[in-house]
């Protein structure tokens, strides 16, 4: 672990040199924003709740465009191997990586703090749902970046890996979104395996252990398995 901050370090020079981070966390505060100025117009509530709701497919979209590059791009350019012969392990490599992407991640959402000082003077907002909702964004975006980082191990190219990671978040979004409110046997096991109810859980103010569990699961096994990919490079 003597070497992650060291990819940290690399991977984040790498974001704030290049324009990405800056379209990304542009183009997130403008439609986060836009989201909660319009429902705090038609609500009249002082609650993130709604807005906060729409961040979540908004995330789902922009986590891959951050992620796409990570590890697709060294493998493109070459310096993958460089990398894999340096004095560094697999896994410090892929979890350095994803720690930066994730820090992106948190220094994009930080700036809708704002929102929570402008409810506070126009309102008294429930602080409750609003702290577990951000804590409920934060797991989200770990597992969020960890999908994108494997898809980026998975191909040379980083447009493939921004797209499949896109379809992939999508499709946990609406699997469990789709069968809200019907029955069948299929039912729980889509509820459970999409993001829709795990993130309403958070909004209502609860910080449920299954949830939880669930998050940080699905990041463990996406980051896994992305070192394992990484590996079995070296043998190709």
């Amino acid at each position: 672990m003597n070497n992650v901050p060291t990819v940290f370090k690399r991977e984040m020079i790498s974001y704030f040199y290049s324009p990405i981070a800056y379209i990304v966390i542009a183009v997130f505060l403008v439609f986060s924003g836009y989201f909660f100025a319009r429902i705090l117009a038609l609500t009249q509530q002082a609650t993130l709740t709604y807005s906060l709701a729409n961040t979540q497919f908004i995330l789902s979209i922009l986590a891959p465009v951050i992620t796409m590059k990570l590890l697709s791009e060294e493998v493109r350019s070459g310096t993958i191997e460089m990398l894999m012969t340096a004095p560094v392990t697999d896994f410090e490599v892929v979890f350095g990586k994803f720690l930066a992407a994730l820090f992106l991640y948190l220094v994009m959402l930080a700036p809708t703090l704002l929102y929570v000082v402008f409810l506070n003077w126009v309102g008294k907002p429930d602080i409750g749902p609003i702290i577990s909702s951000y804590i409920g964004l934060a797991l989200m975006g770990s597992m969020f970046v960890s999908v994108g980082l494997l898809m980026s191990a998975l191909t040379k190219n980083q447009v493939v890996a921004g797209v499949t990671g896109i379809v992939t978040l999508v499709i946990l979004f609406f699997a469990g979104y789709a069968v809200s409110g019907t029955e069948g046997w299929y039912v729980a096991a889509l509820q459970y395996i999409g993001t829709y109810d795990h993130w309403e859980s958070f909004t209502k103010g609860l910080v449920d252990t299954r949830d939880v569990v669930y998050y940080i699961s699905i990041t463990a096994l996406c980051i896994f398995i992305a070192v394992r990919i990484v590996e079995s490079r070296k043998w190709r």
